[in-house]
Order: C-alpha cells, then sequence, then structure tokens
C-alpha cells in the first residue's frame, strides 16, 4: 500500500473484532500481512485457532486474560500484559513487516487506562505512512476518533444475549 489509513470500530453493538478479522481476512488473500494484537483477551477465541492456519501472513498476539478488570483498580499484571501488546504494536507500526496492524480492544484498553492515551495518539501520529492501522472497541475517546480515516459504529438493536443466549463457540469465541 502507498498509504495506510487509520480505520476505528466501535460501539456498543457486536462486530467490532469480526469486522477486524474480515478486513484481515481479505488482505491476506491478496497477500498482505497482517499483526493482530488482541488487548483485555484471553485464549478461549478462535480466531487464535484460526490465524495460526494463516500463519505466517496472519499473525495474532493475545496480550490479556480471562478475567474481569478493575476499571478503577487494574491488577498489575493486566498493566504489564497490555504495556507488553503496546510495545509489539508500536514496533510493528515502525518497521515493514506488516502491511496491516489491528489493536483489537484498544479502546477499551485506553478507557480502563491500561495503556496512556497520549501514547496511542503518538503511535497513530508517528506510524508508518505505509501501515494500515485498524482499532477496535467501544468508549473510544474523541482525540482518537479526530485523527481517524474511517469510523464504523456498530449499534445494538437487538441481542440474543438479552433473552439469555450465552456466547456461542464459533460466534462469539
Amino acid at each position: 500500500m502507498k498509504k495506510g489509513l487509520i480505520q476505528i470500530y466501535t460501539g456498543d453493538g457486536k462486530g467490532k473484532t469480526t469486522a477486524a478479522l474480515g478486513l484481515a481476512l481479505r488482505a491476506v488473500g491478496h497477500g498482505m500481512k497482517v499483526l493482530m494484537i488482541q488487548f483485555m483477551k484471553g485464549d478461549q477465541y478462535g480466531e487464535l485457532e484460526s490465524s495460526k492456519r494463516l500463519s505466517p501472513y496472519l499473525i495474532l498476539k493475545q496480550v490479556g486474560r480471562e478475567t474481569f478488570i478493575s476499571k478503577s483498580n487494574p491488577d498489575p499484571k493486566d498493566l504489564q500484559l497490555a504495556r507488553e501488546g503496546f510495545s509489539m504494536a508500536i514496533k510493528a507500526t515502525q518497521n515493514k513487516e506488516y502491511d496491516i496492524v489491528i489493536l483489537d480492544e484498544i479502546n477499551l484498553a485506553i478507557d480502563y487506562g491500561l495503556i496512556p492515551l497520549k501514547d496511542l495518539l503518538h503511535l497513530m501520529d508517528s506510524k508508518l505512512e505505509t501501515v494500515e492501522l485498524i482499532l477496535t472497541g467501544r468508549n473510544v475517546k474523541r482525540e482518537i476518533l479526530e485523527r481517524a480515516d474511517l469510523i464504523t459504529e456498530m449499534v445494538d438493536r437487538k441481542h440474543y444475549y438479552d433473552k439469555g443466549v450465552p456466547a456461542r463457540e464459533g460466534i462469539e469465541i
């Protein structure tokens, strides 16, 4: 790509990660290399296994635990994992190894204080011009939105969770 843009998938509706994975799948089909870093997610998600089958074109790194994170008092382990993931993101957006870098749930990690907002803004401003950057997660900050080239908001109009249907393997996890 000559010019990589910044895309945001946000909102209270389902589909933010799924949209980013769809973009990744399309990019892999064109021979592009994609790195997806998932913040605040553990290893129960099916995309982790799928990415192994698409390696080395799609690399997925999970930098979170399957546990509740306190927004007012995050565990030091969660802070450490988020910082390690963010360090990977900085490197990936500064070298030519990847065409697309997806930071899944980064907006939530910012909202929870696991990563300083100023650090993400700096990454957005300093990424290589050829790297496409995808940011997902709800509660996105205004400053992040202002730097984006595309913003898609998923709206929750109706969800089967409201009827007590739990997350299903292969669909939500």
